[in-house]
């Protein structure tokens, strides 16, 4: 692997971990301070991850300026090999088949970022 892309990469996962904490805090509050309900909770957690996702695909693939579904698609497993190694390691349990398809939408969601994001650094040229 390249130093670029070791450094493109570290800043993908860096926004994504980023971005996820700082919606995590937001969503925590919400769920104090307001009535918002399970099914609502779904829809917003998912929104977040795939929104997330996208961003540091984005941000890995302007910084990477090559490959951009390779980026993306190494941020995108990277994070969902992490949210695994965490549940299954600290909960001793697997993914179900709505977990599994959920990271299948972030891993696509990070490869568009990092497709996107090459694209947009090598316009600017």
């Amino acid at each position: 692997m390249t130093r670029q892309l070791i450094h493109s990469l570290l800043f993908g996962w860096i926004a994504v971990f980023g971005l996820i904490l700082v919606a995590s805090l937001i969503v925590a509050a919400l769920l104090k301070f307001t009535s918002l309900d399970a099914p609502a909770l779904t829809w917003i957690t998912l929104t977040i991850g795939v929104l997330s996702l996208f961003i540091g695909g984005l941000i890995a693939g302007l910084k990477g300026k090559a490959k951009g579904w390779v980026i993306g698609g190494i941020i995108g497993i990277g994070f969902t090999l992490f949210t695994f190694l965490v549940q299954y390691l600290g909960y001793q349990t697997g993914f179900s088949l709505q977990q599994s398809l959920h990271h299948l939408g972030y891993v696509l969601a990070a490869v568009v970022g990092g497709i996107i994001g090459v694209n947009v650094s090598s316009d600017s040229k």
